[in-house]
This record gives C-alpha cells, sequence and structure tokens, in this order.
C-alpha cells in the first residue's frame, strides 16, 4: 500500500516538477526556434514573426545548405577533428592519469600540483591566446602550420578530465591489482584489463567532454588552419555568417528564404550529431561524474 504524501511534500514535488519542466523548456527553446526560423519563409524570419512555430514552410535552406559541396567538406574536418581527438585526448588523459594515481610514482605531488596550476592558465582567452603564440612559433618553426592533426595534437589535454580519472583509477581496490600483479600481469595489462574496465563510466564521461568540445571547437582551427577545404563547422559558420551579413555580398538576394535561414540550418546541423551520441551513454554521465569527481 502506498503512503499517502504529506502536504509539505507534495508542494516540494509541485514546485521540483515545475522548475524542471520550465528549465527543459529554457534550454530546448533554441533548438526549437533554429529549426522553425530554418524552414520558414523569408518575411517570417526577416521581420521577426516566429515565436514558436514556423511559418510559410520551406526547405530551400537545407537543400541550398545540403548541395553546398565546402558544407560537407567543413563536415568531414569535424569529424576528423572529433574523432581522432576524442581518441588521442583519451589515450593521453588514460596514461597520464594512470601515471599520477600510482603512489610510488615519484614526484607524485608536484605532477599533480603542475597538472592543476595549468588549469589557471586556461581560465580565460588572454591566456589561452597567449598558449596559442607560443604554440604557433613552434608549429611555424617546424614548417607544419595548417595541419588538422595540428588542432588534434593541440587539443590533446584537458587537466580537468585527467584529475576526474585520476580520482576513478584511485578508488579502484588495490587487493585486485595486487592480485593481477601475483597472476604475472604486466603494467600495461593491469591499466587494460583492470583499470580501464573498472572505471569505464568515468571514461564515457571523460570521451563525451572531448567529443562535444572537439565538435563545438572554433579557436585552435580558426587559428592554425587558413585553408578553407580544412576549416571544421564551426568555422565554416562562423565564416557563413560573416558573408550572408554583409550588405555588400547579400544585395543581390533574391530567394523564397531568408539568408538567416540558411545559417539556422547549419546550426541545427552542427547540434544533431551531439543530440544523437548522448542519449546512448547518458547513463554513464552522472556516475562518470560522482565516481571521479569524489573520493572516499
Amino acid at each position: 500500500m502506498k503512503r499517502k504524501l504529506e502536504a509539505s511534500e507534495l508542494i516540494f514535488k509541485v514546485i521540483s516538477y515545475t522548475l524542471l519542466t520550465m528549465f527543459s523548456l529554457c534550454c530546448l527553446y533554441p533548438f526549437v526556434y533554429a529549426v522553425s526560423a530554418a524552414i520558414s519563409g523569408q518575411h517570417a524570419v526577416d521581420y521577426s514573426e516566429i515565436i514558436l512555430f514556423p511559418k510559410d514552410i520551406q526547405f530551400e535552406a537545407f537543400s541550398r545548405m545540403f548541395n553546398d559541396n565546402m558544407f560537407w567538406n567543413a563536415y568531414s574536418n569535424t569529424l576528423f577533428l572529433t574523432v581522432y581527438g576524442t581518441v588521442w585526448a583519451l589515450l593521453v588523459s588514460i596514461f597520464g592519469a594512470y601515471a599520477l594515481s600510482k603512489k610510488r610514482l615519484l614526484f607524485r605531488r608536484f605532477f599533480n600540483f603542475f597538472l592543476v596550476f595549468t588549469m589557471w592558465f586556461s581560465a580565460g582567452i588572454v591566456p589561452q591566446y597567449l598558449n596559442y603564440l607560443d604554440t604557433k612559433e613552434v608549429f611555424n618553426a617546424m614548417g607544419i602550420m595548417d595541419d588538422k592533426w595540428l588542432v588534434v595534437i593541440a587539443m590533446g589535454m584537458a587537466a580537468m578530465n585527467i584529475i576526474l580519472l585520476r580520482n576513478a583509477f584511485e578508488g579502484v581496490p588495490s587487493d585486485i591489482e595486487e592480485a593481477a600483479i601475483v597472476d604475472g600481469a604486466t603494467e600495461f595489462q593491469v591499466l587494460s584489463q583492470v583499470f580501464i574496465p573498472m572505471s569505464k563510466s568515468t571514461i564515457a564521461t571523460v570521451a563525451l567532454f572531448f567529443a562535444i568540445s572537439r565538435w563545438n571547437g572554433y579557436f585552435w582551427a580558426r587559428q592554425m588552419i587558413s585553408n578553407s577545404n580544412e576549416h571544421p563547422l564551426q568555422v565554416f559558420i562562423r565564416l557563413k555568417l560573416e558573408e550572408y551579413t554583409d550588405p555588400e555580398a547579400m544585395a543581390g538576394w533574391n530567394e523564397i528564404y531568408s539568408s538567416d535561414s540558411v545559417i539556422y540550418a547549419l546550426i541545427v546541423c552542427s547540434i544533431v550529431p551531439i543530440l544523437i551520441i548522448y542519449p546512448f551513454i547518458q547513463k554513464y554521465f552522472a556516475k562518470g561524474v560522482n565516481v571521479g569527481g569524489v573520493k572516499e
């Protein structure tokens, strides 16, 4: 038999669900608006007549975008940076976190302090820009600028994610590790067969963080890649935004859809992959953050 809720509990639940619903709608509305603006007619978009639902529905903006070879080129570049960037960053983070989780590591306290110290230099655009200048000088000296692999390498580490993984690895029972060593397992086998399987929730969470940051990456790609054929999607969207907001370039525009609809269509297509991937790993997300962020 179900326990009858008290008045205070009922009020708390009503308020909680109301606030959660409002928060969800606020998060969802920009995406819904972008979809509506992408498929609405020119007059409705240019005169801000769209509130929620589209008006004068058309799909020519999406058609224009899909027929643009540079769009697909930018999409493939973004997939390249996301896949290889996430794999590379995960490898660096996992090996780094595993080493830092070992108490026998020489100068372990120093390395842990240094890891936290580096987080201060990614706190804002000025420190990041200064880091970029130093990195650019090195790559220019090596004669390897204007390459997608540079962006993959440059974004290869995130201190916060290494800390999450380190804390997760420190939570692995030492008895299991010792048993594996007694059975003759090498250091790499201990990592791959014990630590990684027992920390898959945190690893999935960190992988999601890396994938989103690389999919939405703009700064490094914009600064280090000048070749338009190598530009990822976010840089492509920015360049299209500059083009479609230039009065001279748009002087002869005579379409049934607004130029803004093309931008909204690009934004929608840039968001969809993350929306597709997230539901498959969301079950690991909360658990991964809790395991990696809290030490017993």
